[in-house]
């Protein structure tokens, strides 16, 4: 594999990884879609309860992160022996680490949901749902292993049709099991659960099939399993802990943020999550390039050329904003002529009650696909430690403005939004002021 800082081979990486890493965000916006034609309780339940998800599918996806840098940088060393031996290391680590995450979704989400909840209505129906979307774990986090290793062979074509495959699955099982349709149960909420749930096992299912068949993947994975390796699951750990722990802070402080929108009423959390179904569809693109760009600077760093870094940064942010503004644009501008096929009229007054918030959200992704991506080169780098510090600075400033506005009695939604765009401002601060170091620089 050969990557230059062309915007050609940014496209290559960060394409299919586009597509790839919206996993996670075509089931919660799925779920919550279907919600909303069931009841604005469902869907104001959904809200709260898949942000939470979000936060437990991060974990294994953070974990994974550090495999795949030490993955395209064996790739850049030479090395695929090590890729192998990172790629397995990876697998039994996210397995032990889903036992443990499913074991705290079990015993501990009472206690957390009931100390973040005030409505009897929406801690119930969360806890309906995650009976059931908790058994996903396992797939999901053995999912993103295997997707650590073709992101980080930069070779993520088929990531894409895996997710297509898990979205398909995900649309006919929501329709089925929440609404019993099909000879399939009703079971609301639990249903969405469920339907997510099997849709990540047919997904993972599917992706094993095609790395047993895969013949150019077998340079890395030869023979039978190698032994535990205690040593490399040590250093991907060290790589991936700030990472996990970024995304946690990252987002649990909007999972803090869904907590404190509660205050407002519940009829505010059902517009939240209008403004987070929205939000989820524009935010795609970045998180695939920022993906695309892990792999990326690491690529060059193994490669020792790190004056590369920096010009595939500036080269990544241009191309994300490209993206991001087309798709964003005619939300922002029209959101009921655009969002009205995925959402009908059942609701419309939600829709509308969440107009001033879609143009603070043009403000949110311009400074989002700026920061994201110099923040997600600095951890490509392997600069993880300095990420987290910089990512825990920048949360605890967003939360502390957060708990304020809600507090406060001028405060309302529209302004509570606009927090965000202080907290990618203070982010891309930070970040660029690290790549501003001579050994950054372009020839």
């Amino acid at each position: 594999m050969e990557l230059t800082t062309s915007y050609r081979s940014i496209w290559k990486v960060s394409i299919p990884i586009i597509v790839g890493s919206a996993a996670q965000n075509v089931v919660a916006m799925t779920d919550s879609v279907f919600l909303y034609y069931r009841s604005e309780d469902d869907f104001a339940a959904i809200g709260f309860v898949a942000a939470f998800y979000i936060i437990v599918a991060a974990v294994g996806f953070g974990f994974s992160r550090g495999g795949q840098i030490m993955i395209a940088r064996y790739v850049g060393m030479n090395k695929p022996a090590e890729v192998g031996r990172s790629f397995y290391s990876t697998v039994y680590f996210e397995l032990a680490l889903a036992v443990a995450v499913f074991l705290f979704m079990t015993y501990g989400a009472y206690w957390l949901f009931a100390s973040l909840v005030d409505s009897d209505v929406i801690f119930y129906k969360s806890l309906e749902y995650l009976e059931t979307r908790k058994w996903g774990v396992f797939a999901s986090y053995l999912g993103v292993a295997c997707i650590a290793l073709y992101t980080g062979i930069a070779r993520p074509v088929f990531i894409v049709v895996d997710t297509v495959i898990l979205a398909i699955t995900n649309i006919f099982l929501d329709e089925a099991l929440i609404f019993g349709r099909y000879g399939f149960p009703e079971m609301g909420i639990a249903g969405a659960g469920l339907a997510s749930t099997i849709a990540e096992y047919v997904a993972l299912a599917v992706f094993v099939a095609y790395m047993i068949g895969d013949r150019k993947n077998r340079i890395y994975l030869r023979g039978k399993l190698p032994r535990y390796d205690p040593a490399l699951i040590r250093e991907i750990v060290g790589l991936s802990v700030p990472i996990v722990t970024m995304s946690v802070v990252g987002l649990g402080s909007y999972f803090f943020f869904t907590g404190l929108v509660e205050n407002f009423g519940p009829r505010a959390l059902a517009v939240n999550n209008i403004i987070r179904i929205a939000y989820l569809i524009l935010s795609i693109p970045a998180w695939g390039f920022c993906t695309g760009v892990n792999t990326l600077a690491s690529y060059f760093v193994g490669r020792d050329e790190r004056r590369k870094v920096k010009v595939v940064l500036w080269r990544t942010v241009a191309l994300c904003l490209g993206v991001t503004l087309l798709m964003g644009l005619p939300i922002i501008l029209f959101p009921r002529q655009v969002l009205y096929p995925l959402l009908g009229d059942e609701r419309v007054y939600l829709i509308q009650a969440a107009y001033p918030v879609f143009w603070v959200l043009l403000g949110i992704l311009v400074t989002f696909s700026f920061a994201s991506i110099f923040f997600n080169g600095l951890i490509g780098a392997g600069q993880t430690k300095k990420a987290l510090i910089y990512q825990t600075t920048c949360a605890v400033v967003y939360m502390a403005l957060i708990f304020v506005v809600v507090r406060s009695g001028w405060g309302n939604l529209t302004v509570a939004w606009s927090m965000e765009i202080v907290y990618w401002v203070l982010m891309f601060g930070l970040s660029f002021r690290y790549f501003r170091r001579p050994r950054w620089r372009a020839a």
